[in-house]
């Protein structure tokens, strides 16, 4: 236990690092250039730069797939994602602290200078920066193939995050001011714009080497993919996977949005209501009504399902737009408006994280590839062309409003009001609804369906361990619970009854305690705990499987004792259900035991009769003779 809160609390520090750094790159490094970087009406280098900005991340398009295929073929020492998480954090981390200078006055002494070594440091930051991303994110289906548990997982990643991106909107305008030589522009100086990003960079590389130090990954006989997808699959896998790209598409505009409205509100209250603290008062408040926010994402997943929750942080958010472009000035409609936007944001963020995480499942059983990495680099992808159109369209709307360097809210005309507010409230609103059209259309991966995918996935494994010999010549199988004895082919599943997962028994069970018919190790235990293969010292594999179609219940009623890899002795307690539960969801209770790969075996057979009322650990089934090769 201990082992896992160390791994959560790693995970969590590497998400406040990460939302950090994004929430500096997304959205305060194009106000600095915008109202720092360049003299007063140099409107010229300021389109440059953002169009170069936009060109390079555009462009990357094409590389993060690749990316993300590079981690998932990456074998070291440390494991798959730690060295591009740790490594990439601290070049990207330092690659960002220098895009935050001048390089000592080149942007007036020699701006074609200026603009190649910014072009190389920013390429260098953005890729390094994707490596880092997409090996954090990825690392989730890594922690746990349970969906509840990376829920969970991901609950304590997102506090963190929130942490992360609401704490820099609290200290940013304190510290630049701080550090500046100058305190007459509201927004500082450069000199205090490098020294918070230089506190951004030390913050970034301390939270990266933290996750590679503490967080571990599940090892799990499921997560082997035997098969390597070639650079010359990475689209195909994608374009296979169309869960995933319609996800993708929807949440590219909603990105969009939120990222435009999130990267105007500085401006909003630099230039419209002439108070920059009023920045750092939201986001004091986002950051605990964040935490609150997060909270909750597991009990109203559970309640309302995901899809449901999507729709209703989309009506909230459209309704805080509404308040929020009604404010007129008002500071405190302002912030009830900014809270309403702000408040389902984390809740959305969790929703696409977990259908991206279990899309990976889905390719998996599409393609028969497991492309965990491949799969998340798609959402820091969406990400990284939604964030460089939209610090694109800030930057025009920021020069069109008259809002650059030397600018205050007593320059700004009732024009360049007009133009940004609208940039601000009905772009955003519009990108909103297509993102929730697109959603609700096309977007089909609902818990049920991805936990009948693992089931069928766990079923392939079960299968492909069939042949598998066993070292024994004979083998007696207890059963693991008390219940009335039944003949596999009284079983209403032709999977069981036809004998596709190996001949045994099956069982009416009498109570829902379940006990380890024989010392050996767990092999697979489903992550909605209803079934579990056992293996004894000779090799032979065993699966107990929990009620028919009770993978539809998500872990409900069910509890495990053991884990993965845990060695048990016969007769410990291995599971235990709640029978209850399974009737309540009008789901069939039998217990299904089987040798998985008796098919070694010359001879089985049943001891008891039918119908027999047997105690768990008595003797039920018999394994004896081993086949000839040919025979098999």
């Amino acid at each position: 236990m201990k082992k896992k809160l160390v791994s959560r609390l790693s995970y969590a520090a590497g998400a406040f690092g990460n939302d950090v750094f994004y929430a500096t790159l997304s959205t305060y490094f194009i106000v600095f250039v915008t109202t720092h970087l360049f003299n007063a009406g140099d409107h010229k280098m300021i389109f440059i730069i953002t169009n170069l900005i936009a060109a390079i991340r555009i462009g990357e398009v094409l590389i993060d797939p690749l990316i993300g295929n590079a981690i998932d073929r990456t074998e070291s020492r440390w494991g798959k994602f730690k060295p591009w998480v740790v490594g990439g954090g601290i070049i990207s981390s330092l690659a960002l602290l220098a895009l935050f200078t001048d390089f000592g006055g080149l942007n007036q002494s020699n701006p074609v200078v200026y603009l190649v070594i910014f072009g190389i440091v920013y390429l260098i930051m953005d890729i390094f920066y994707s490596f880092k991303d997409t090996g954090f994110w990825a690392m989730i289906p890594a922690l746990s193939l349970d969906s509840r548990e990376r829920e969970k997982t991901s609950t304590f990643a997102r506090v963190g995050s929130t942490i992360g991106a609401n704490l820099v909107g609290v200290v940013i305008t304190p510290i630049v001011l701080f550090f500046s030589a100058s305190k007459a522009n509201p927004n500082g100086d450069k000199q205090g714009w490098f020294f918070f990003a230089l506190i951004v960079a030390i913050v970034g590389i301390l939270t990266s080497i933290a996750v590679g130090l503490g967080t571990h990954e599940v090892k799990s006989a499921l997560r082997e993919s035997k098969e390597k997808t070639t650079l010359k699959q990475v689209f195909k896998v994608l374009a296979q996977n169309d869960q995933l790209l319609w996800l993708a598409f929807a949440y590219w505009f909603y990105g969009l949005g939120v990222n435009t409205l999130n990267a105007l509100q500085l401006y909003y209250f630099s230039y419209i209501l002439g108070n920059a603290h009023g920045y750092s008062l939201l986001y004091t408040i986002n950051t605990f009504v964040g935490l609150i926010s997060v909270s909750f994402f597991p009990s109203l997943a559970k309640k309302f399902n995901r899809k449901r929750l999507f729709y209703a942080c989309i009506a909230v958010m459209l309704l805080g737009i509404g308040v929020f472009s009604m404010a007129s000035g008002s500071l405190a409609l302002s912030l009830i408006g900014a809270e309403l936007f702000f408040i389902p944001q984390p809740l959305a963020f969790l929703v696409v994280l977990m259908i991206i995480s279990d899309a990976v499942e889905y390719g998996q059983l599409k393609t028969g590839h497991r492309d965990e990495a491949l799969t998340l680099s798609v959402r820091p992808l969406v990400d990284k062309l939604g964030g460089a159109l939209s610090n694109w369209f800030v930057s025009l709307i920021a020069v069109t409003a008259g809002m650059t360097t030397g600018a205050t809210a007593s320059t700004i005309t009732a024009h360049g009001q007009t133009v940004f507010k609208l940039a601000m409230f009905a772009f955003p609103a519009v990108m909103l609804l297509i993102a929730v059209l697109i959603f609700a259309k096309k977007v089909l991966l609902t818990e049920e369906k991805h936990a009948e995918i693992v089931d069928q996935l766990e079923a392939q494994f079960s299968q492909s361990h069939a042949q598998k010999p066993a070292q024994a010549e004979s083998f007696t199988l207890a059963s693991p619970l008390s219940g009335q004895l039944m003949s596999l082919d009284m079983v209403n599943d032709p999977v069981f009854a036809k004998k596709k997962l190996g001949g045994g028994f099956a069982l009416v069970p009498e109570d829902g305690k379940v006990y380890a018919p024989f010392t050996g190790t767990v092999r697979q235990l489903a992550k909605t705990r209803h079934s579990i293969v056992l293996e004894n010292e000779h090799g032979v594999l065993v699966l107990i499987h929990i009620g028919l179609g009770t993978v539809k219940l998500n872990g409900t009623g069910f509890v495990s004792y053991v884990e993965e890899g845990s060695h048990v002795e016969a007769g410990q307690e291995i599971l235990e259900f709640w029978d209850p539960v399974i009737k309540q969801a009008k789901l069939d209770d039998t217990v299904v035991v089987t040798v998985i790969n008796s098919e070694t075996f010359a001879n089985s057979k049943l001891i008891l009769p039918i119908g027999h009322s047997v105690q768990a650990l008595d003797d039920v089934f018999k394994l004896e003779g081993k086949k000839q090769k040919n025979e098999q």
